[in-house]
């Protein structure tokens, strides 16, 4: 690879280690298989980002879940899902456990015992585990974004 034009330019992942980000695509493709719901996907994934401050996948997420038919007011009330009644018992539970696994080492300390039994209440193990990956994805890829920007 080159030398940088200025020593604050962005390095690339995709770029800079291909087979890396070659591979981190393939995680979604795997966990793809498991049928986790895209519209679940897209709540998952925006609220992450909204909570992480990435712009950029804010942009990307909003776009990809209304050209999947998600609504403008449940995409607008995700950031205050907890005192909204656009969302379903089973994105409540997830999306909880989306904030637990993204604010980590926060002093917000959640029950993750107490959400997993929210979970299992809508979900199997199998769609658990595709749904704690996603979350760990998209908390990964907005980091990769914001070492971007």
């Amino acid at each position: 690879m080159h030398a940088p034009q200025s020593p604050t330019q962005p390095v690339p992942v995709d770029r800079a280690l291909p087979d890396v980000y070659r591979a981190l695509l393939a995680v979604h493709t795997a966990n793809d298989r498991h049928g986790l719901p895209r519209a679940l996907c897209h709540l998952v994934h925006l609220r992450a980002s909204q909570i992480n401050g990435c712009a950029y996948c804010i942009r990307m997420h909003t776009r990809e879940a209304r050209a999947d038919g998600e609504t403008n007011a449940r995409l607008d009330h995700l950031a205050g899902w907890r005192h909204m009644t656009d969302y379903t018992p089973a994105e409540r539970a997830a999306l909880a456990w989306t904030e637990a696994l993204t604010h980590l080492g926060s002093d917000r300390e959640p029950d993750i015992g107490a959400l997993r039994t929210q979970l299992r209440a809508h979900f199997e193990d199998t769609m658990i585990a595709a749904l704690t990956v996603e979350v760990a994805m998209i908390n990964q890829w907005n980091r990769i974004a914001i070492a971007n920007h």
